[in-house]
């Protein structure tokens, strides 16, 4: 909640600082100044705030996945931990396993990056055309619960020996267990302050159990 609550002051404040020092080195606001004209003051007042919001949805795109790098040592360990209470058994602690899940989950987390960013641009040009961009914000909502739910269901994948072109495949026929892990996630966002704290843990520990009866290793 810290990290989220300070990244979000800095973005904004160097969105806003961007799209200013942008306005003035093109030229754009010594133009608008000369042509008093109230149409196209309102029209590039629309624009600035539409770069603003564009960058700060990339931000909230990448505010996830630097969460989950930074948090990928505990997710690691709560996921396990969760799968040795519903086996009953002891809780052995690994220490390579361990390293090896942390790196797998930031390798991870940069691929889903990269490829959201990829729709990202292309949810962001639908959005341009009319009426169809009015499915745009619902589209990108889903896209963004995808890939939180794919990280968190990967942790278990990868305690059952698949490789990262196993899980996608797995975690693809099983998408709707995906975003429907990261709605809840969101949604949990939505009570201040516990639910920020907590949505994390309960959504890795949610997908642990969702897959634990599931055959993986098939």
């Amino acid at each position: 909640m810290i990290l989220f609550s300070v990244g979000l002051y800095f973005f904004w404040y160097s969105a806003d600082t961007a799209v200013s020092e942008l306005s003035q080195f093109s030229g754009v606001d010594h133009w608008l100044h000369q042509q008093h004209s109230a149409g196209w003051s309102f029209v590039l007042i629309m624009v600035g705030i539409m770069a603003r919001l564009i960058m700060m949805f990339f931000y909230f795109s990448l505010f996830k996945y630097i969460f989950l790098i930074l948090g990928s040592p505990i997710f690691s360990y709560l996921s396990e931990k969760t799968e040795s209470i519903m086996e009953e058994r002891e809780f052995i602690f690994n220490r390579r396993i361990f390293y090896d899940d942390i790196r797998r989950g930031i390798k991870l987390a940069l691929r889903n990056f990269g490829w959201q960013t990829v729709y990202t641009i292309f949810i962001l040009l639908l959005s341009l055309i009319p009426l169809a961009g009015s499915l745009a914000p619902v589209i990108s909502g889903l896209v963004e619960c995808y890939y939180y739910g794919f990280s968190m269901l990967d942790y278990s994948c990868a305690r059952h020996k698949l490789s990262t072109a196993e899980s996608i495949r797995f975690i693809g026929q099983r998408r709707g267990l995906a975003i429907g892990n990261g709605l809840v996630f969101y949604g949990m966002h939505l009570v201040p302050f516990v639910g920020w704290v907590l949505a994390p843990s309960y959504a890795l520990v949610a997908a642990t159990i969702s897959l634990y009866h599931q055959n993986i290793d098939s």
